[in-house]
């Protein structure tokens, strides 16, 4: 048996260097898209100030690239370091698409990356903007791969175990690719990025209207950000509500703890908006409830039930139960019992051989676990309630609160008042960590609500890790964050620098701080 502390310390390195990076990752999607945007107009109208525009949030984009790229590289090889027993497991599948990601996508957007800084007086107009349109491609492709990756894990489709090689082997790589939670995630995810770019551009240019310099530029800035805020956050919203319907469909789990779905409700439950969960007495105190809301969410429908927590541990005590059954058939034919008979019970039970391995956090042969032991392996399937009913909500609070700013900051440009509008302004200056909030709330959701599985019902976490002391991750742990935080304090910096020089930096010789000084 693996100990627990491993098994937390693995998962805590992981949980951080991934957040980390995604500080970096929605803003890269977002701003590469943007500046596709600018550079169109500046290719279609011929006007300098939106060659300026596209050069200076470029500037931006570069920074927070360059950060990205060093913290992501070193998520893929933890899956050798810390989770050596996942890659033997699962290796052929999951490396796949990072693989086509690396190749495709990364080399793609960082090859264009160098033209596109490099290129402006080297390459025509329609070529740069070329450079510009691949570079944004190569990003949101490489998004694509990492999340089919990552959709499979939660939903491990084309699959198939392997009682010879005992690992999963692929049958069909469409099946993978074409995975409707990788889908919706993929589109969910990138426009979550979109939402992150646009509010980022939309507070920056908020703060120069409020300090009454590069009007022009400020404005043209502003206008386009909101349009494409408005269109991202929409997306965003109707796209989170397709995932509640995917959750229902193959997270049933996730679905539950999310909402705190102690009890099967008749059809059709209510969302619940408001409440303490209580999970000693499975209860939700003080709920505020929407009724029908949660029913139609995850079932498209008003007589489809959505199942609750104690329903759900109830039926995975009985696939623990299976499960020990599948591990001991799998034990006969791994000692050269292959006769049909044997082959044939271990097929009518395989696919509940994950919940038979949850059993090896107790005992070392899960035909030994006693009854306790097997009820507390189905109560392990769920994760722990609170957190993820909490930070889905701080999610959802954080959408519509951006939704208010940009619809409201659309409105007001398309009646071009929103200069005047002061109380907007600062909220969208102030409004810039929204999205990350967001994101991270998001991605919280989607790995914490996974557990305890590293592959959903295949592969349990604690199974997954690598033979390491405690001590070896521990201190890498401790370096990670250190390195990390560095990072994040560099790109702070940078970026607080260039945001308050704003098209200065430029060094064009036309804005604020260089006519200030002209005429000083």
């Amino acid at each position: 048996m693996i100990a627990e502390e491993l098994v937390d310390l693995s998962r805590l390195q992981f949980a951080i260097t991934a957040m980390y990076h995604f500080l970096f990752v929605p803003l890269t999607l977002g701003l590469s898209f943007i500046l596709v945007i600018m550079e169109s107009v500046y290719v279609m109208t011929g006007k300098e100030i939106y060659k300026d525009m596209t050069q200076f949030w470029g500037k931006l984009f570069g920074i927070n690239f360059a950060l990205g790229v060093t913290t992501g590289i070193t998520m893929e090889f933890q899956f050798g370091t810390n989770w050596a027993y996942y890659s033997h497991y699962v290796g052929d599948i999951f490396g796949a698409p990072l693989a086509i990601e690396g190749l495709m996508a990364f080399f793609l957007e960082s090859t264009f990356i160098g033209l596109f800084f490099f290129g402006w007086d080297r390459l025509s107009k329609r070529k740069h903007l070329m450079v510009t349109f691949l570079t944004a491609l190569g990003s949101n492709l490489s998004a694509l791969w990492i999340l089919v990756a990552n959709g499979w894990m939660q939903n491990p489709v084309g699959t198939e175990f392997s009682f010879e090689t005992m690992r999963m082997e692929m049958t069909g790589f469409t099946d993978l690719l074409l995975n409707p939670v990788a889908q919706v995630k993929f589109v969910h995810t990138v426009a979550a990025g979109y939402v992150t770019g646009s509010m980022f551009v939309l507070g920056i240019s908020a703060y120069y209207l409020l300090k009454g310099r590069d009007l022009a530029f400020a404005k043209r800035s502003f206008a386009i950000a909101a349009a494409f805020g408005v269109a991202s956050v929409l997306s965003v919203i109707i796209l989170g509500d397709e995932s509640g319907y995917e959750l229902g469909d193959v997270q049933k789990t996730k679905l539950a703890a999310i909402e705190a779905e102690w009890h099967t409700h008749e059809a059709p439950a209510p969302f619940t908006l408001f409440g303490i969960p209580n999970e000693e007495t499975m209860t939700t105190d003080y709920a505020v409830k929407i009724p029908y809301a949660l029913g139609l969410i995850a079932t498209r429908s008003t007589d489809e039930e959505v199942t609750g927590i104690r329903e759900l541990v109830w039926q995975h005590e009985q696939r623990v139960r299976r499960g020990i059954i599948a591990y001991g058939a799998l034990q006969k034919l791994r000692s050269g019992d292959t006769r049909i008979a044997t082959r044939e019970e271990f097929e009518a039970v395989k696919k509940d051989l994950g919940y038979g391995l949850l059993l090896k956090k107790y005992v070392e042969d899960p035909a030994t676990a006693t009854d306790e032991q097997i009820r507390q392996a189905a109560r392990d399937t769920v994760p722990k309630v609170a957190p993820l009913f909490w930070t889905f909500r701080v999610m959802v609070f954080a959408g519509f609160l951006m939704l208010f700013i940009f619809v409201a900051a659309f409105w007001f440009t398309a009646k071009r008042t929103a200069w005047n509008k002061r109380w907007l302004l600062r909220m969208a200056l102030w409004g810039i960590p929204l999205p990350w909030i967001a994101a991270e709330t998001g991605w919280f959701v989607a790995e914490y609500g996974r557990q305890p599985w590293s592959i959903g019902e295949i592969l349990p976490t604690h199974l997954s890790t690598s033979t390491l002391a405690a001590g070896d991750v521990a201190g890498s742990l401790a370096g990670f964050i250190f390195f990390y935080t560095v990072l994040l304090v560099v790109e702070l910096f940078l970026m607080f620098r260039f945001a308050r020089l704003g098209p200065s930096s430029l060094h064009l010789g036309r804005y604020h701080f260089e006519e200030t000084a002209a005429n000083g």
